[in-house]
């Protein structure tokens, strides 16, 4: 099935998101504030900034014992996860600032922690939001066959033990951004004239995708090896220990919205028709977590309010908090589920016992 084929419902007769959507508007002009974000956002970009490039100048100017080297590159990984979740994210859903250019620069940030902005918003705004865990258009539920995250996937032999070893294996999500993802989609996505705005030429796509690859390189291996002296090995090992912390937090963030026993993985019907609208889907198909627990919402970007960033992902994160009172109140008044883990500890539960009954032969799974 091609992503052209399928198509939501447009049947919702109790005009669910129209009412949603006015009480959201009415809720920011009502207080007179923007949608995007404010000092706040621009006080956490300068932190997560801060996490992430600091200890590198230490690194490169500074002699460090080895266990103090260690905690630096755990320090860089941090912050590298918190860019990427508080400032890239915002900013490639324009949601940043409500100045297009700004959003650009912030959104390129990807650059920066290994990725390339054409693929991710291709794969994340457009395939994940739009298809949200439905199998064949939402790469998000994409592992290879190293991973099988939904009922629809082909099930191996080696899934019984996914639980187990995932894990390593979530480490590696930004590691596979420098060496083979990157390129991998750049191919795909041109082939199938995939956008989020503008086609890109290829020549202009592939350009940027090499150019800024190679700056990468240079910045975080090359300048440290051949300007510092720094033996090769430390800094190769640094370079993995950073992206190891990133992907895991990334990794796990992501998950424990989508991949877990209550989000609902469903297919359309023969003709390609999804059973519900849009926004209705979407509700079916998310969960949040831990959205009482201040440090969550600060450091996730509101990753862990995943419900609202999903019915307004144009909005900052900054604001789900306050707008979620009215996502919750308007899911009950219309009879929809509106799901959520209280803690993140549930909600790790709930993802690993998910991987396990996916393990499962499917014959054998209940």
């Amino acid at each position: 099935m091609t992503i052209a084929k399928l198509k939501f419902s447009k049947v919702d007769s109790a005009k669910f998101f129209r009412t949603l959507n006015q009480r959201v508007n009415n809720y920011f002009k009502d207080n007179n504030i923007s949608r995007n974000g404010n000092w706040k956002l621009h006080l956490k970009t300068v932190i997560m900034f801060s996490l992430f490039l600091c200890p590198y100048f230490l690194f490169l100017t500074l002699d460090f014992p080895w266990w103090a080297l260690l905690l630096l590159t755990i320090v860089m990984g941090v912050g590298m996860a918190g860019v990427g979740m508080n400032v890239m994210h915002d900013a490639n859903h324009g949601a940043y600032s409500s100045k297009k250019w700004i959003n650009k620069v912030m959104g390129g940030s990807m650059y920066i922690l290994a990725g390339n902005v054409y693929n991710w918003q291709v794969q994340h705004n457009v395939l994940h939001h739009t298809y949200t865990n439905i199998h064949g258009h939402d790469e998000d539920l994409e592992a290879g066959r190293i991973l099988r995250f939904s009922k629809h996937s082909k099930w191996h032999r080696f899934h019984k033990f996914q639980h187990i070893y995932s894990i390593f294996f979530y480490g590696l999500l930004t590691i596979n951004w420098v060496v083979t993802s990157d390129f991998m989609q750049t191919k795909r996505y041109l082939a199938q004239k995939l956008s989020y705005g503008k086609l890109p030429t290829p020549m202009k796509q592939w350009s940027v995708l090499i150019i800024t690859k190679l700056i990468y390189i240079g910045i975080w291996i090359l300048i440290p090896m051949l300007f510092f002296e720094i033996a090769w090995w430390k800094i190769l090992i640094g370079f993995f220990i950073m992206h190891y912390v990133a992907g895991i937090i990334l990794s796990m963030v992501f998950q424990l919205a989508h991949v877990v026993e209550d989000a609902d993985m469903v297919l359309p019907d023969p003709s390609g028709t999804m059973e519900n609208t849009w926004a209705i889907h979407q509700l079916f198909t998310t969960v949040n977590f831990s959205t009482k627990n201040k440090i969550t919402n600060w450091f996730t970007g509101g990753l862990n309010h995943q419900v609202e960033h999903h019915m307004f992902p144009n909005i900052s994160h900054i604001h789900y908090t306050k707008i979620s009172a009215i996502v919750r109140k308007t899911t009950k008044e219309f009879n929809l589920p509106y799901k959520e883990y209280k803690t993140t500890r549930k909600a790790l539960i709930a993802h690993f016992k998910h991987l396990k009954q996916m393990g499962m032969k499917p014959a054998l799974s209940v």
